[in-house]
């Protein structure tokens, strides 16, 4: 008896320290956080866009949340972003504003981006612009198969919008310098994830203004 209680505790012994050496058992992602590599950037790639089948998706650029003292990086992207829509509305392609923050409405988005008369603006929603709205129907009614996606929250709008475009089978574009955050992770993430995540990847590319052009 006292040989096999020995043996009991001797295999209990190495069960305890077998848990304890294996990583995924001892870790989580939070204990192991500090010693996350960052993975390589993805890939910018320049992109033809044909007009008539293309939306252009200005989001939340609102006073309420692209202030340039709340969110410095919003504000700083605007001019790039209003020359591209400006561009874009003169080439004929579908221009979709969204609107967001507490109490805001059409007027409220920032003077550079005003729409023109006629264009739609959807009212405060949520991060994926397609949940309680006619966005998919009007998108297919007019035989759109691109959306170019600027946004401000990147890791809300960008990253939910994007990839619910990207599931319902539209090609998405994300110039990375439309897309701003309150600093540079939630933009890193947002990228990252519509890059290489299954079903949602193959679907958008990442780009830059200075590589876009119809």
């Amino acid at each position: 008896m006292h040989r096999f209680n020995t043996l009991v505790l001797l295999v209990s012994g190495i069960i305890v320290l077998a848990d304890l050496a294996s990583p995924a058992r001892a870790q989580t992602i939070i204990d192991e956080w500090s010693s996350v590599k960052v993975p390589a950037a993805p890939q910018l790639k320049p992109v033809k866009l044909e007009p008539k089948e293309t939306a252009v998706f200005v989001f939340d650029f609102t006073t309420q949340t692209c202030a340039q003292e709340r969110r410095p990086r919003c504000a700083a992207s605007v001019p790039k972003i209003a020359k591209f829509v400006a561009e874009a509305r003169q080439k004929g392609a579908l221009i979709i504003y969204a609107i967001a923050g507490q109490g805001a409405t059409p007027t409220s988005i920032v003077k550079e981006l005003t729409p023109a008369a006629g264009e739609t603006v959807l009212p405060a929603l949520g991060p994926d612009k397609f949940i309680g709205s006619d966005l998919e129907k009007m998108l297919k009614d007019k035989n759109i198969t691109t959306v170019v996606l600027m946004g401000t929250q990147a890791q809300s709008t960008v990253l939910h919008t994007g990839s619910a475009a990207a599931l319902r089978g539209f090609k998405v574009v994300v110039p990375v310098d439309g897309m701003s955050s309150d600093d540079i992770f939630p933009e890193m993430y947002t990228a990252y994830h519509l890059a290489n995540t299954v079903r949602i990847g193959p679907q958008v590319t990442l780009t830059k203004f200075g590589m876009m052009e119809f």
